[in-house]
């Protein structure tokens, strides 16, 4: 089968697509077809070194696609209650290291069986970064109704989702945004209002009176985070998740005091999916919402296999905008190229 591994770190041009033995499943696993893979900010820090991992490796973790077997242990009923797995079942999983490849095996405890009326593709972009905005926007702070927050890049595959969440909780959105045409994607999402990068922490203020925003979620990072400090309200929370460009600089605890009793976390998705029932709870909310149509999901790219390079390429320059996604069925999907 092909695959997309690395075999030493640096950028896009390491990315190569070579032919591999076929994996199989082990205890507690299943060995899945990938219809769908997503391209995320981890996979070029994996790929850059900036998180390192042994040379050679597989890129991609996440993505949807069919099981085509179970290794011992990993059924458990028919495939449709409770998580159960079974063949031919369509699954979508979080955290599969080599994703971006024909085939896959996944640990059972990451695949989450898909519902009808959501598709590959929808699943497959839903799983990171979906999971990522429902843990953010209920769990690490919970939005309530009439709550005023910042959501960062805005258009973004993150973005585009939390904004949509925030609202469906019945919170208002201040979004920020490079250009006008990601701008009009924040405002279809839900964003009342659009901010440039520019001075968006006296903008936030004025557009709430002076009081401040509830909460920033940055995922920028490094150029939006202090600024940010200086949007919350008092007692606001900084929700940092993410660090598109760059990490951010060291933290002297006193500045939260000064700017209002503060508070900082930086979540991670695996700190909020510890367990499979925590991880199918949050599935189950977010697939449903795509399912009854009530989220939507942008797929600003799509890639055959052997372009995954130019993914990366273009999702670090921040050329793109929702979702990226490889499809790794053959050369008969190299025509997408781009969406």
């Amino acid at each position: 089968m092909r695959a997309a591994q690395v075999r030493r770190t640096g950028g896009p041009q390491v990315v190569e697509v070579v032919d591999v033995d076929e994996p199989r499943p082990g205890p507690g696993q299943v060995l899945v077809e990938v219809d769908a893979a997503g391209v995320n900010f981890i996979d070029t820090y994996h790929r850059s070194g900036v998180y390192p991992r042994e040379a050679p490796f597989g890129l991609g973790l996440e993505g949807a696609g069919r099981v085509l077997a179970l290794g011992d242990g990993a059924g458990r009923g028919d495939g449709d209650v409770d998580g159960a797995l079974a063949e031919g079942q369509l699954v979508a999983w979080k955290q599969a290291p080599g994703s971006c490849a024909e085939r896959v095996v996944v640990d059972a405890a990451e695949a989450v069986p898909v519902p009808e009326g959501v598709d590959a593709e929808t699943a497959a972009s839903l799983m990171l970064q979906g999971l990522t905005a429902q843990y953010l926007s209920a769990s690490t702070y919970p939005v309530a109704p009439g709550d005023v927050v910042l959501v960062h890049a805005a258009a973004g595959g993150v973005g585009l989702l939390l904004t949509q969440m925030v609202v469906l909780r019945g919170g208002r959105v201040l979004a920020t945004a490079s250009t006008p045409e990601k701008a009009a994607l924040a405002r279809e999402a839900g964003a009342e209002e659009v901010l440039g990068y520019d001075g968006f922490a006296a903008r936030a203020r004025e557009l709430t009176g002076g009081e401040g925003v509830a909460a920033v979620f940055d995922g920028v990072g490094r150029a939006t985070f202090a600024e940010g400090l200086d949007a919350l309200r008092p007692r606001g929370v900084m929700v940092l998740f993410g660090g598109a460009s760059g990490q951010v600089e060291p933290l002297d605890p006193q500045q939260l005091n000064a700017k209002g009793s503060l508070y900082v976390t930086r979540p991670s998705l695996a700190a909020y999916t510890r367990t499979r029932e925590e991880l199918l709870q949050r599935a189950d909310a977010v697939l449903g919402w795509a399912a009854r149509d009530e989220l939507s999901v942008r797929v600003g790219g799509r890639y055959a296999l052997d372009d995954l390079a130019q993914a990366h390429e273009d999702l670090e320059a921040r050329r793109t905008t929702g979702k990226l996604l490889v499809l790794p069925a053959g050369e008969a999907e190299a025509e997408l190229g781009r969406s």
